[in-house]
């Protein structure tokens, strides 16, 4: 079944700890709330199987709708449906980065700036340095451990988060934790800058194509998927209709690649979820096309996303924009 009592914390860091001799070790973050309630959050920094390395990817510059959507800096623990349309994560329906990206990296070694504890620290102990900056940590709760003191940190009750990587496409035991809208992440939020950024994490063996229900590995290709690998995409997007005579809700399709591409059976899909199918065409080698949305795809001023689906259901690419992204009335969003 998936992960019990999800959500994001939202506070401010304070400590931390980095663990590199334990069989499987944390990045620990102590955490304090504006009501002055401690949490620990636990950030895995190897994986329990094989391959052990972690792929991680650090976006400096996030920009993606669901920042709007986040409980203020400092309130503590939120419990979040896993559903679309609100906070919850979820690293392939949220188009939150391009799988591909990600790298990997050990988890801790002597030296600087060469593993995955490193990387943590460059962005917690500026956050801890900076008590404005918030920290948001999605995963799974755990605690209070009434009567128990925090094993890391000490205070009590013991009380955090934890889960806070990829919660989909797991294999062998893990597979248990499957579910769709359930991902972990950290993102950090610096008020003076107007500015978020993001780490996330999943394990290598995780599955990047999964059942929209269970969240369970779907039998595709095991490959990260990249915008280089599409051979059509998504370029473009037009939320109103000014001038008046251009279409609303309109997407940019380009086919990148050297083939003609038929387009019956692919589907766009707007970020509540609504589908729309593309036109019966073929798309010669670099051109373009422009679809527009009917009663059940619809593309938000204030920000959503776009995904492209195959004839076979599987996502081939997808993209995030935010209100800020949009110069104005009649401006497209273009990626």
């Amino acid at each position: 079944m998936p992960i019990a009592r999800y959500g994001v914390l939202a506070c401010h860091a304070v400590d931390r700890r980095r663990e590199g001799s334990t069989d499987t070790p944390h990045y620990q973050i102590h955490l304090v709330d504006n009501s002055g309630t401690d949490y620990r959050a636990a950030v895995n920094v190897l994986s329990q199987q094989a391959p052990s390395e972690l792929l991680y990817l650090a976006d400096d510059d996030f920009r993606h709708p669901l920042t709007s959507l986040l409980p203020p800096a400092g309130s503590g623990w939120t419990p979040l449906p896993s559903e679309r349309g609100g906070a919850a994560l979820d690293f392939i329906r949220g188009n939150m980065f391009v799988p591909a990206a990600m790298r990997t990296l050990p988890p801790d070694l002597p030296g600087v700036d060469n593993d995955l504890a490193d990387l943590l620290d460059h962005y917690v102990q500026r956050a801890i340095a900076d008590p404005t900056t918030g920290v948001y940590a999605f995963g799974q709760r755990f605690g209070p451990e009434q009567g128990r003191p925090d094993k890391v940190f000490g205070f009590r009750p013991g009380n955090g988060v934890h889960d806070i990587h990829m919660n989909q496409g797991n294999s062998g035991r893990f597979k248990g934790d499957d579910g769709v809208w359930q991902d972990g992440a950290l993102l950090f939020h610096l008020p003076a800058e107007s500015r978020w950024t993001a780490i996330f994490l999943a394990f290598q063996s995780q599955a990047w194509h999964t059942d929209d229900v269970t969240g369970h590995a779907l039998p595709a290709p095991a490959v990260r998927p990249g915008v280089r690998d599409a051979p059509l995409r998504v370029v473009g997007v037009r939320t109103d209709s000014v001038p008046a005579a251009l279409p609303a809700d309109a997407v940019i399709l380009l086919n990148a690649s050297p083939e003609p591409v038929e387009l019956t059976g692919w589907q766009l899909t707007d970020g509540h979820g609504g589908l729309l199918s593309l036109p019966a065409q073929v798309l010669a080698p670099g051109d373009t096309t422009t679809v527009s949305g009917s009663d059940g795809f619809h593309l938000d001023k204030s920000g959503g996303t776009v995904t492209l689906l195959d004839p076979g259901g599987l996502k081939v690419h997808g993209v995030a924009y935010t209100g800020q992204q949009r110069r104005g009335e009649g401006w497209m969003v273009t990626f």
